[in-house]
């Protein structure tokens, strides 16, 4: 969705000039093709300039026809068109904002929903200052987001494909040798050397499973591949704030990628709360007067994120250590992100036992923990942010 502003722009009905910002245009693509646009007035009427195609030379078109292109303001919907109609106005020198979605005035007896009436709803509201922008990431971080988020959707196909082949042969009766884990290199290989049907239906089956779940490993391993390159490729503060955060238990290279590739820079949350709201894993609340009620986490936030700090938080149940891997990826950071790392494995190891000593359940335990992890990764972050920044001012 999409809203456009500009000053000193006169409607068909004003007799005067207006001094303000008077034009906003907003594009809606809810399925990607068309989008619906609409002109809000500065203190004037909002109207419906129609629908046009989501193609670059009807946008540009449409932008000619509103006037110079540096008065009008433009907003949209963050949506599955992503970020291209952002970077086609700011390369035309327009000014544009991509708004979030599930941050838009929604009145509770509304019912009709058209590309028209989105339009209409989204230009009033941008007027009046009422909607949210979103954090656009640059070339560099949405090519690694696309990347990191490719490699999350091979495990998630990986498990899927482990589970029906687990399941055929429950289903079956075929149980590995005692001693024999599940999906290491022995359990692969009894699957292939011991395992056989009598029914060719069932051989082919078998067969078909097998090449599923050594296709999904293969394409996992061509990924992480990718990243370490894409990595290499980086620009220098984005390395280095992957480096740092490694140091932190249980954010290993992907992880610690991930992060990054989702958040962005980390200074852009002035306090570590907002990065816990950000990631949609602070407690829900519903409270009127003297009466406070809070609930489950909100889960409105960036669910990549919240899914990387929840499984990082259930290595923190173990007491404090530093093992092999972990002093391995701490070669290279300074002794103060070190110390932030080491802080973070006393306090969440303590919190953990606490909690779980006053009868929480091991889970909400967990995700709790993984709030607090987010406020030592923001302090990871700002810490790295600003070296590379005085490094950067003293190199100039």
């Amino acid at each position: 969705m999409l809203r456009i502003g500009r000053s000193a722009v006169q409607s068909h009905k004003r007799k005067e000039p207006v001094n303000e910002e008077s034009k906003v245009c907003r594009f809606g693509c809810p399925c990607g093709d068309d989008c619906g646009v609409a002109v809000a007035e500065q203190n004037g009427e909002v109207r419906s300039l129609g629908v046009i195609p989501n193609r670059e030379d009807s946008v540009r078109k449409l932008v000619r026809k509103l006037g110079p292109v540096e008065e009008p303001r433009f907003c949209y919907e963050a949506g599955p068109t992503g970020y291209v109609l952002y970077w086609q106005l700011t390369r035309m020198g327009a000014k544009c904002e991509v708004v979030a979605p599930t941050l838009v005035p929604v009145k509770s007896g509304d019912r009709v929903k058209t590309d028209r009436r989105d339009a209409l709803k989204l230009a009033r509201n941008y007027r009046a200052g009422e909607l949210t922008p979103v954090w656009v990431p640059d070339a560099a971080h949405e090519a690694l987001r696309d990347l990191v988020r490719a490699r999350e959707a091979a495990k998630k196909d990986e498990l899927r494909a482990r589970h029906r082949l687990n399941k055929f042969l429950l289903r079956q009766g075929r149980r590995p040798p005692m001693g024999v884990k599940l999906w290491t290199i022995k359990y692969l290989e009894w699957v292939k050397r011991e395992v056989h049907f009598e029914q060719m239906a069932q051989e082919a089956t078998l067969l078909d499973y097998l090449h599923e779940v050594e296709h999904a490993a293969a394409r996992i391993a061509r990924l992480d591949g990718a990243i370490a390159e894409a990595v290499k490729l980086a620009p220098p503060k984005m390395r280095a704030v992957i480096a740092a955060l490694q140091a932190l238990r249980g954010i290993a290279h992907v992880a610690a990628v991930t992060v990054v590739a989702e958040l962005g820079e980390l200074s852009r949350f002035a306090r570590a709360k907002q990065l816990m709201g950000y990631g949609g894993i602070v407690a829900s609340e519903h409270s009127s007067g003297e009466r406070t009620r809070r609930g489950g986490i909100t889960k409105t936030g960036n669910a990549h994120l919240r899914r990387v700090v929840v499984e990082a938080a259930w290595t923190y149940r173990h007491r404090p250590a530093v093992g092999t891997s972990l002093r391995k990826r701490q070669e290279h950071v300074s002794e103060e992100i070190k110390e932030i790392a080491w802080k973070a494995q006393q306090r969440l190891h303590q919190r953990y036992k606490k909690l779980l000593a006053n009868g929480k359940n091991k889970g909400v335990v967990v995700t709790a923990i993984g709030r607090e992890l987010l406020g030592f990764i923001w302090a990871i972050g700002i810490k790295v942010e600003a070296a590379q920044k005085e490094s950067l001012q003293r190199a100039a």
